[in-house]
C-alpha cells in the first residue's frame, strides 16, 4: 500500500510562508520542508537547518588537491627523473604552481558537485512525490509550498489542520509508492542492448565518414605525415642532410665524459665529483689498491717495487704533474702512459675521478702552502 509521504499546503506570498513556518514547526508533527520558485532570505534559519558543510568540504579537498599535485611533481622532478632546466634545481616549486592550481580546482569542483548531489541532497531520488503533485505547476511559477513530511510516520489529518491554521490553501496529501527495483534483468538487458546498438551505429557512421572524406585539413593519417630518415637528403639545411649533429660537448645523461684524443685534448675535462670526505675516501682506496705499488703511498714515485722493475714510476708530486689539468691525469688513468697500463677495465668513471682528487690531495700534502700550516 502507498505510504503517506507529506501533507503540502500553498501560500501566495513568501512573507506568509515565513510566518507559517514557526507555527507549524511548534506542533512537531514531522519534518518541515519548503518548496519555492526562488531562494528566500532567512529560510534556512527558519527551518532550523544547520550551516552547509559544503564550503569546508571544498576547502579540505582543494588543499588535498594542491598537496597531491605538489607531491607527484616533486617525486617526478626531484626523485624519479631529476633534470636541471635553466640552471634551476629539480625541486624548484615555482614551476609546480600551474599544475597545483589545476588539480586544486579539479578536486574542489568534483567535491562541490558530487558532495552537494550525493551527500547533502541525497540524490538521485527517482520519483519524488512532490514532482507528481498537483501543486508542482504552481510551485515552479509564483506560489510557495510548506510541507510536513513523514519522519518516519505522519498523522495526515493533524498535519492538514496545522497547515490550515497557519493560513495554507490548496492542501494536498502526497503518497509515496513503494520503491521499485532499479537494476532489474530487463533494465540491464535493455541498457546493454542500447549501448551495443549505439557503438555499432557510431562505428558505421565513422567508417563511412572516413571513406567519404579520407583526409580533412588540418588532420591527416599518421602514416602519411612528413618525416625524414636519418641519412635522407634534405634541402632545408645547408649541408643537405636531415640528421643533425649533437651540440658540441653534449654528454649522454648518466654518463661522465670520456677522455678521448690526446692527453692535451683532455685539458678541457673538469672533475665532476665534489670534494667531499666520501670522495677522498674512495680516491684513497683506489690509489692504495691500484697506484701505490708503483707510485708509492705518498705519490712520490717510491713504491714497493724492486730494482727488477726496469721502468721508473713518475713522481706525481713533481711540479710537472701539479701543472697537469684534472683531465690530463684522468686521461693517463684511462689510456695509460709509458710503462703504466690502462686502468679503464678495472676502474669505473667515479673511481677514476676520485683517484684524481686524491692525487691532488697528495700533491698539496707534499707541497704545503703557508695557510696549510696555520
Amino acid at each position: 500500500m502507498p505510504k503517506t509521504f507529506a501533507v503540502l499546503g500553498l501560500f501566495d506570498h513568501p512573507d506568509a510562508l515565513m510566518q507559517a513556518i514557526p507555527q507549524v514547526k511548534a506542533k512537531n508533527l514531522g519534518r518541515i520542508e519548503t518548496y519555492t520558485p526562488y531562494p528566500i532570505h532567512g529560510m534556512d534559519e527558519a527551518l532550523g537547518l544547520r550551516r552547509s558543510p559544503l564550503g569546508g568540504m571544498v576547502l579540505v579537498m582543494g588543499v588535498l588537491g594542491a598537496l597531491t599535485a605538489f607531491g607527484f611533481q616533486y617525486w617526478i622532478s626531484a626523485v624519479d627523473y631529476p633534470i636541471v632546466t635553466g640552471g634551476k634545481a629539480p625541486w624548484s616549486w615555482e614551476a609546480f604552481i600551474p599544475i597545483m592550481f589545476e588539480v586544486t580546482v579539479l578536486f574542489a569542483t568534483f567535491t562541490a558537485g558530487l558532495g552537494m548531489l550525493l551527500l547533502l541532497n541525497k540524490l538521485p531520488f527517482f520519483g519524488h512525490p512532490v514532482l507528481q503533485s498537483k501543486a508542482m505547476r504552481a510551485i515552479t511559477r509564483d506560489r510557495f509550498a510548506l510541507a510536513i513530511e513523514a519522519d518516519p510516520e505522519l498523522d495526515a489529518e493533524a498535519a492538514r489542520e496545522a497547515l490550515r491554521a497557519a493560513g495554507a490553501a490548496d492542501l494536498e496529501v502526497l503518497e509515496q509508492e513503494p520503491p521499485k527495483p532499479f537494476l532489474t534483468s530487463d533494465f540491464v538487458l535493455r541498457t546493454l542492448g542500447a549501448i551495443a546498438i549505439a557503438c555499432v551505429a557510431a562505428g558505421a557512421v565513422m567508417y563511412g565518414a572516413i571513406k567519404l572524406f579520407p583526409v580533412l585539413p588540418p588532420m591527416s593519417h599518421m602514416q602519411d605525415q612528413p618525416r625524414l630518415g636519418p641519412q635522407q637528403a634534405n634541402a632545408f639545411f645547408a649541408d643537405g642532410r636531415s640528421m643533425r649533429m649533437p651540440v658540441s660537448g653534449t654528454v649522454a645523461r648518466g654518463h661522465l665524459p670520456a677522455a678521448t684524443g690526446t692527453q692535451d685534448d683532455a685539458k678541457t675535462l673538469s672533475n665532476p665529483l665534489p670534494r667531499t670526505e666520501a670522495t677522498f675516501a674512495l680516491g684513497k682506496q683506489v690509489f692504495t689498491r691500484r697506484c701505490a705499488v708503483c707510485h708509492g703511498a705518498l705519490g712520490n714515485g717510491t713504491g714497493s717495487l724492486t730494482a727488477a722493475y726496469g721502468a721508473k714510476p713518475a713522481n706525481l708530486t713533481a711540479q710537472m704533474f701539479r701543472d697537469y689539468a684534472d683531465g690530463q691525469i684522468y686521461w693517463a688513468i684511462v689510456h695509460g702512459k709509458n710503462a703504466m697500463p690502462s686502468q679503464a677495465a678495472e676502474l669505473d668513471d667515479k673511481e677514476r675521478w676520485a683517484a684524481v682528487h686524491y692525487v691532488r690531495a697528495l700533491q698539496r700534502a707534499q707541497n704545503a702552502k703557508d695557510e696549510d700550516l696555520r
